[in-house]
Parts: structure tokens; C-alpha cells; sequence
């Protein structure tokens, strides 16, 4: 265990023991699993922990100060080494393998960067921490304060011109394709610390409530907010525990469900531009205000891949068979290149579907973004590169 000092004030809510909170809320979690942090513990006599910003179902998110660099960091702490198998190797390995890329790319700063890692020794197993510059909060988050839940044009352009950038480096400079973009993996930056000051200033003054289990002698803390920064920094890419080496050829299922690539869903060897397709349904949730596609089987009243197939070809048209042939599954949704019944509905394209731009030539404009990342053929799309270029988004910079 690590060295724990205590903070001078000991006048927080106590929540009762059969009250489930935080990360004891998730549906498989297990409390040995996780590493007991505690406020004002120091880390390797380095890191002293200030506050939590956050849980998941593999980790917990602190926020830290490092006394030897006298700054504020991000601590994520996963749950322990064995429960984890190869996801935080397969990140840390990401990590290294962007470090060895050549720096002078612009989207190399749209990347969350590393600071450091180490292993933690919990009671039951040891625990991989990995220590990140702090950031303010995802765009996910952002969305949620907008009471129509649509990022403006505006923030839409500098997100999609940031994230193309970092999608450019990661294809073509580090050879790696993300493979899980998505609202809650785009966070926006912070450029004053003020925001890390109020923090540690409240936990002081008026400490987090808090659970302290009898059992095991953990305590479970509730998560605090950072407050809105005075000036917020552009959006970085975050999570590289999906990633992989996209100049090979992969058949494996990724992606968020309703953001996944026909090709992925078909079994066709797959590369970088199923992260492409994956951003063009991605825009249509924080700027329409709806899914693109929900995959949604009524007969089954759950997600299937049939049903994502039949809603992209409402939207596209039936696949090309130039896709078709390459695609291993293609037998359990298609026989001899011709559409089961049960894929054939009625068409609504995309310029039927966009409902919210009034402009013409602004709506135009968005529409052929749109068409530049969403076709059958992964070849046909545009690179990244390409679409950091595109006219709608400067004409809204």
C-alpha cells in the first residue's frame, strides 16, 4: 500500500454502507477488483491524489498533483493487473508507438500525450496506473449543457477540424486506426489552472461525501465536477485502449455499435477508413440531435447487426457487390448478390433526413461532407486529410 496523508478536514457527509454509489452502481462491479485510493494519499512518493473526477467498469479517474513537477495531473487507475487482460498493454503500447512518431504533424497535439505509468501494489493484485495531463470535460458533457443537446455549428467545425487532424496523424504518420470515436472520447483542454486550485480549495473546505466500508476498509468517494474553465482549450482525442496497427487488415468486430463500418458488420478487411465512417454517424448525434442508425430489431427489441444493415441501405442504396464478394458474412444477410426480403425497406436518403439547416448553400455544403464519409465502399471515402479541408467546416471557423 502506498503512503497516505491525511487532509485537515474531517467534516464530510458519511453515506450509509447499504447505499450503493459510484462505481458500486455498475451492474458487474466487484470491490477487490478495484484499487482503494484515498484523498491525500501520495502515489509514489510523487502523486498526491486530490479529489475524484470519475469512474468506469475498468478504472477510476483522479485528480493529482506532482510534487516533483509542480503541476496537476490526471491519474486512471485500472482495476487490477489480472482482470484486465491485454486492454491497458494494448493502450500502453499505443502510447509508445505514437511517442516514436515524428512530432511535427499538427494533429500530434490533438492526441492525449502520457505522462507517465507505473504499477500501484493494492491489496490483492497490483493495479497499472497511467498519468495524463487533466482535462476539462468530454464532448459528450458539453452536449449535455446544451438544452437541445446539438453542438453548435461553430464548435462542431473546430471538433471535426481537430479530430480530422489527429485522425491524419494517427493514419498516416503513426499507421494506427482508433476504432472507438465517439462524444465521450473527444475532451476539451483547459489553459487555466485555476479550475485545478478551486478544486483542491473546495475538497478542503467542504470534502466530498464519502462511504467508508467496514468490510474491507476502502472508503468510496463521490466524484467531483471541474467547473467551467475560463478558457477551454481545443478538443483532444482521448482512449487508445481499442486501437490497432490499421496498415494491416482486420476482421474483428469494433467500433460502437451504431457507428460501425458496413465492411465491419459484412466481415471485409478492414483499415483506417472504418474510422471515418465511424465519425460521419458520429456528427449526425451531436449536431442533428438523433442517431443516423439505432440498429434496433423490433421483432427482437434489441440491437442486430441485420437491422444496421437495413437501415444503411434505407439510407445508401443496396451494397456494391464489389463489397459484397469481399465480405466472409456476407451469407447470413444477403444469397447470389441479392438482398434477403427482410433487409428491403423503403428509402430515405440523407437530404430528406437533414432537417435543421435552413441556409441552402450551408445545408448543401453539410450534406457533401456527410456523403464524403458515408459510402459502401471504404475506398470511396475521403482520408482525413482530405475532409480537415472541407469547406463547410472553415466556413464556420
Amino acid at each position: 500500500m502506498e503512503a497516505f496523508l491525511s487532509l485537515p478536514n474531517p467534516n464530510f457527509v458519511r453515506i450509509p454502507e447499504g447505499h450503493k454509489i459510484e462505481e458500486e452502481t455498475l451492474p458487474d462491479y466487484i470491490a477487490s477488483q478495484y484499487y482503494p485510493t484515498r484523498i491525500g494519499e501520495v502515489i509514489k512518493e510523487r502523486y498526491k491524489v486530490i479529489g475524484k473526477l470519475g469512474f468506469g467498469s475498468t478504472s477510476t479517474v483522479w485528480l493529482a498533483r506532482d510534487m516533483d513537477e509542480r503541476r496537476y495531473v490526471m491519474l486512471k487507475i485500472c482495476v487490477k493487473a489480472s482482470s484486465m487482460g491485454q486492454q491497458v498493454d494494448n493502450e500502453l503500447n499505443m502510447y509508445k508507438y505514437m511517442e516514436q512518431s515524428p512530432t511535427a504533424h499538427p494533429g500530434r497535439d490533438v492526441i492525449r500525450t502520457l505522462l507517465d505509468t507505473f504499477y500501484i501494489d493494492g491489496p490483492h493484485d497490483k493495479h497499472r496506473c497511467l498519468v495524463h495531463p487533466p482535462l476539462w470535460e468530454s464532448v459528450l458533457a458539453f452536449l449535455r449543457r446544451n438544452p437541445v443537446e446539438r453542438l453548435p455549428s461553430p464548435v462542431l467545425a473546430v471538433v471535426l477540424h481537430r479530430l480530422f487532424l489527429a485522425l491524419d496523424y494517427l493514419h498516416t504518420e503513426c499507421h494506427i486506426a482508433h476504432t472507438d470515436i465517439k462524444a465521450d472520447n473527444i475532451m476539451f483542454g483547459i489553459k487555466d489552472d485555476s479550475v485545478f486550485t478551486d478544486f483542491e480549495a473546495h475538497e478542503l473546505e467542504k470534502p466530498v461525501p464519502r462511504k467508508e466500508v467496514d468490510t474491507d476498509g476502502r472508503t468510496i468517494y463521490m466524484s467531483q465536477e471541474l467547473k467551467i474553465p475560463k478558457q477551454v482549450s481545443s478538443p483532444i482525442l482521448c482512449d487508445f485502449g481499442s486501437a490497432v496497427h490499421g496498415d494491416q487488415h482486420h476482421s474483428v468486430f469494433i467500433q460502437p455499435r451504431i457507428y460501425r463500418a458496413p465492411e465491419v458488420i459484412l466481415g471485409v478487411p478492414w483499415t483506417f477508413s472504418a474510422d471515418i465512417w465511424n465519425v460521419g454517424c458520429m456528427i449526425w448525434d451531436i449536431y442533428q440531435g438523433g442517431s443516423l442508425f439505432t440498429g434496433q430489431d423490433p421483432e427482437f427489441e434489441r440491437y442486430r447487426s441485420r437491422a444496421h444493415l437495413a437501415e444503411m441501405i434505407d439510407l445508401l442504396g443496396p451494397p456494391p457487390s464489389s463489397l459484397l464478394t469481399q465480405g466472409e458474412l456476407r451469407d447470413k444477410f444477403f444469397s447470389s448478390d441479392f438482398l434477403h426480403t427482410e433487409l428491403l425497406t423503403g428509402s430515405v436518403p440523407l437530404e430528406q433526413r437533414e432537417t435543421t439547416l435552413e441556409d441552402k448553400p450551408e445545408r448543401e455544403a453539410f450534406l457533401r461532407l456527410m456523403r464524403k464519409m458515408l459510402q459502401w465502399e471504404p475506398g470511396k471515402r475521403s482520408s482525413a486529410k482530405e475532409l480537415a479541408d472541407d469547406e463547410w467546416i472553415h466556413s464556420h471557423m
